[in-house]
């Protein structure tokens, strides 16, 4: 426990700045707790009032006579930390502040928030808020219901944390609609005390919460996010919604909570890593939730279809197949059976389209013999209404169809119209109804995402044995020298260091060394710009590769002479000097790199080079550190994947040096927190095993 029982689980609830006033909230929430019967003692708190709704009324929290477990605050914002100060010296242990005007607005209500963090503190008060709707709890034995909506929520396993105190009422109303229930509620508005994490935490052995919904604009703590939603993942899927995608979003996002904006990377990283299913809008949040809630996850990725229409089927059908679904045909005993129930039917495929006027019969006869064809993990009945055919029919045979199946079953009612009666008889059933089969898919594709991160092996963290000694004293230099990056021979020297196969180089300041490095190494050769100042070499025309005969050498290195002459006469004068490279070819350039982000630290990147990266923007992220897990997914997951595997019959690179270098990449960032970026760019996977190299890096030193 960490406080956050005196929230869900009070045994009294004082309520200040309760009214009789109708319209008003504090007459709302006291209404609530009182007509949804909360199992303990209600004191409203108000000096205006003698007695509300029958029950005395006291003049401040310190004239009740009873303890107080938990404390609603519906008063102004100026009077709010003097009244928690009083809760204090009561000895409240929870607080729930709806009263808004504070860090999200800026100015004066930063300092109020902050003081009322302070005495929350000072007497070890939980709390939730400022600026939000409430809390409820459903469990009969407290039915709490601290909100200020007209709708209250059906009991039921979803547990729901929303930072938006606006979407209060609404969460409410649709999840009524859905026949979605709801264990527990929290709007946790400027969470600045209790948040989203603690909240995990505490439904993290709750047996009465088993699907968790969450609604974000921000992170206050991604890495306890990281470590919680991890460990409940595998037992209670959790369903995101998080806001902030786009630039825009963002900014709305930090406007609105006081907080700066994440980039939508690592959130998508974050949510990979842990197992969260993200979704892209509230309505898909609820779609997914009520599967989820309802029926078993499905063990596999194939659906049946049964539908009374051809047009929806094949809409289903597409969405399913363009979403990593698969429609396998039945099985061979299957049509068997199908042909022989379906009196008049066609074509035996898969989606089933039944005969036209096809009614409750059909459908029970259909389900009765699909639901035992081992081909499939889920089963997908689409009922389009015609007038001659009751519905309720319908529904009770697709019941009676699939009783004792294990399978899950997901059905959409098309064109059914508002307030069905069928559709309500399934959904209390615990069958989930749809409008459309294309939510249906979306719905499908979401949970199988999630049905492979269970399946995943879990990732194990590995510890290379470095000379970090050598490491420090290199960054060490740089540092002295009044450099903030490290490129060239130093950065090659680095990631070798770490055990990060590196080319073969020479650093060269006159033409005759070029040559001697050249024949060194062995043509053909690359020569660089050594320099700091340019970072991005190929785009300032600093390169020139495949150089094959002492005479290119000559050529190249003189061109590379005149072109930083207008760099020296800028900037800083430093002795010219070139990198000179061995030439690897034949392997595939990907890019390696890191940088920090604020709130979640450091990102590890990975992707293929060229168009891929720069254009098509096929690349993996994960927060840092990585497992070995995190990092065949970075690779298996790219687009072009296929292109190191072996596209067309070629052979595959190395792949195991290339995650062996990410693990030790991972290593070098959470070794040294003083580099905040890294490119290593291009890492050249060849497959010849133990010629994959890193060509180019650069490292950034600064403070995280």
């Amino acid at each position: 426990m960490n406080g956050v029982e005196y929230i869900f689980q009070p045994k009294s609830v004082a309520v200040i700045g309760a009214s009789a006033r109708k319209g008003t909230i504090g007459r709302e929430i006291l209404h609530n707790l009182i007509i949804n019967e909360f199992n303990g003692k209600v004191f409203p708190v108000n000096p205006n009032y003698d007695v509300i709704h029958s029950i005395k009324c006291y003049s401040t929290i310190l004239d009740v006579p009873d303890a107080v477990d938990l404390a609603i605050m519906v008063i102004p914002r100026e009077s709010v930390p003097g009244v928690a100060e009083k809760c204090g010296l009561k000895g409240v242990r929870g607080m729930v502040v709806i009263s808004a005007g504070f860090k999200e607005v800026g100015g004066k209500g930063i300092e109020l928030e902050n003081q009322l963090l302070e005495i929350c503190r000072k007497y070890r008060i939980r709390m939730i808020g400022p600026n939000c709707y409430g809390v409820a709890n459903t469990d009969p034995e407290h039915s709490l219901n601290c909100t200020f909506g007209k709708t209250a929520a059906l009991p039921g396993n979803v547990g729901f944390i929303s930072q938006s105190g606006g979407l209060g009422e609404a969460i409410m109303n649709h999840a009524r609609q859905l026949g979605l229930g709801f264990s527990m509620f929290a709007s946790i508005g400027n969470k600045a005390d209790i948040s989203a994490n603690d909240i995990l935490e505490f439904w993290k052995d709750d047996p009465r919460t088993e699907v968790i919904l969450l609604y974000l604009e921000n992170f206050g703590n991604p890495r306890r996010f990281t470590k919680i939603a991890r460990e409940i993942s595998r037992t209670k899927p959790i369903i995101a919604v998080k806001s902030g995608r786009t630039i825009q979003g963002a900014r709305a996002a930090s406007s609105h909570t006081g907080a700066l904006a994440e980039l939508d990377v690592a959130v998508d990283a974050l949510f990979d890593q842990c197992g969260v299913i993200r979704v892209s809008s509230v309505e898909e949040m609820f779609d997914v939730a009520s599967a989820m809630a309802n029926q078993p996850i499905p063990k596999g990725n194939r659906v049946a279809i049964v539908s009374n229409a051809g047009g929806p089927a094949l809409l289903a059908t597409d969405a399913l197949v363009g979403l990593g679904m698969q429609l396998p045909p039945y099985a061979g005993e299957t049509k068997k059976k199908l042909k022989a129930a379906l009196t008049g039917q066609g074509d035996v495929n898969n989606p089933l389209d039944l005969v036209a006027g096809a009614g409750g019969r059909q459908f029970k006869s259909a389900l009765n013999v699909v639901k035992n064809d081992k081909n499939y993990d889920t089963i997908m009945p689409i009922f389009v209404p015609p007038v001659t055919i009751d519905q309720m029919d319908v529904a009770n045979s697709i019941l009676e169809g699939i009783k004792g199946t294990k399978k899950t079953v997901v059905t959409c009612f098309m064109g059914a119209g508002e307030g069905s009666q069928a559709i309500d008889f399934l959904k209390n059933k615990g069958i989930p109804v749809y409008q459309f089969p294309e939510a249906i898919a979306k719905t499908l594709s979401q949970i199988d995402l999630y049905r492979k991160w269970l399946d995943r092996p879990i990732g194990k963290y590995k510890k290379f044995q470095i000379d970090k000694s050598r490491v420090e004293k290199l960054i060490g230099n740089a540092l002295s020298g009044g450099q903030n990056s490290i490129v060239g021979e130093q950065a090659l020297e680095l990631l070798n260091l770490y055990g990060i196969p590196v080319t073969q180089n020479v650093v060269a300041h006159t033409e005759k060394e070029a040559l001697t490095a050249a024949e060194k190494i062995g043509y053909p050769v690359v020569l660089k710009v050594n320099t700091p100042v340019i970072l991005h070499k190929t785009e300032f025309g600093a390169v020139k590769v495949d150089l094959r005969t002492p005479k290119e050498v000559k050529t190249a290195f003189n061109d590379l002479k005149k072109k930083v002459t207008a760099i020296a006469k800028r900037g800083k004068k430093e002795r010219f000097s070139v990198f000179v490279q061995e030439m690897l070819s034949g392997g595939i350039e990907t890019v390696i790199g890191m940088s920090t982000d604020q709130a979640f630290g450091p990102l590890i990147m990975f992707g293929l080079g060229g168009i891929y990266v720069e254009i098509l923007k096929d690349v993996a992220f994960r927060i840092n550190p990585l497992s070995d897990t995190d990092v065949e997914e970075m690779i298996g997951g790219l687009k072009s994947y296929p292109l190191l595997t072996g596209f067309r019959g070629s052979e595959s690179v190395d792949l195991a040096i290339l995650k062996e270098s990410l693990l030790r990449l991972s290593q070098l960032v959470s070794d040294f927190d003083m580099i905040t970026e890294i490119d290593i760019n291009p890492f050249i996977a060849c497959k010849k095993k133990g010629s994959s190299k890193a060509v180019d890096a650069r490292f950034i030193i600064g403070t995280r």
